[in-house]
């Protein structure tokens, strides 16, 4: 446990450093396998409940699992799995752009509910994914046009329930949790789309038609080693000698 921990904070320091580095340059990577690659660990970063689920549940003692069996993702908070992965490519980053934005008002809502660090971090993991977002938009479209998937802002989304009577605080803290469920949830699946993205491009690059015609006219050369080997005047054959009669 102690090793992993220290390799998500690691992790976790080096996404804070790209980040950094991104807000202060002012310019997007136009690698895109490079940008493809910190998309995947930021999402594999906040898919962590580590990072904010479990701090939740901790602070808010929720630690019981009949509990927890009540702290469940409630169905339209996030967009399935399934229409994820039916989104072409734009579509896709529009829809985590503006689920950030939801994000960002629920952890606002959830401030104080939250310890301090583990909302300053999941606040900054969720703007600097937004912010690789707006670059690969940018990247796809080819244009450096501002409009193209915006930096993630808070936005509209599900209201966060009000001030309520302690008799109903037990329900808005389980309808919490299930919120906090939902997003790691979605960060994974998130996560998996990405790296399908990568697996696409590999295996098209595998199975492009230009690199079958070069794989092809590389197997029709037969034996070069042979034919440098052959004196000159002498055919390939003869290295191998006469046949015995």
């Amino acid at each position: 446990m102690g090793a992993q921990r220290m390799q998500r904070t690691l992790l976790s320091l080096v996404l804070r450093l790209l980040l950094l580095c991104t807000v202060a340059t002012g310019k997007c990577s136009g690698k895109y396998h490079e940008l493809l690659l910190q998309l995947q660990r930021q999402a594999d970063l906040m898919q962590d409940p580590s990072t904010l689920l479990d701090p939740y549940i901790h602070l808010q003692g929720l630690h019981s699992p009949v509990l927890q069996e009540h702290c469940r993702e409630r169905p339209g908070d996030f967009p399935s799995e399934d229409a994820l992965w039916r989104l072409s490519r734009q579509d896709f980053l529009q829809t985590l752009n503006t689920t950030l934005g939801l994000i960002l008002r629920m952890l606002s809502a959830l401030q104080q509910d939250l310890p301090e660090a583990a909302h300053q971090q999941a606040e900054m993991n969720v703007r600097g994914f937004g912010n690789n977002i707006h670059c690969m938009a940018q990247l796809l479209r080819g244009s450096s046009d501002p409009k193209a998937a915006e930096p993630t802002q808070p936005g509209p989304g599900p209201t966060p329930l009000p001030p309520t009577p302690p008799s109903s605080t037990f329900q808005r803290k389980l309808r919490n949790c299930g919120f906090l469920r939902g997003y790691h949830r979605f960060m994974r699946t998130a996560g998996q789309v990405l790296r399908g993205w990568g697996e696409r491009q590999g295996r098209s690059r595998r199975h492009s038609p230009c690199r079958a015609l070069k794989r092809g006219a590389r197997r029709t050369q037969p034996f070069p080693e042979i034919r440098r080997l052959a004196p000159r005047g002498q055919p390939p054959g003869s290295l191998w000698g006469a046949p015995a009669r």
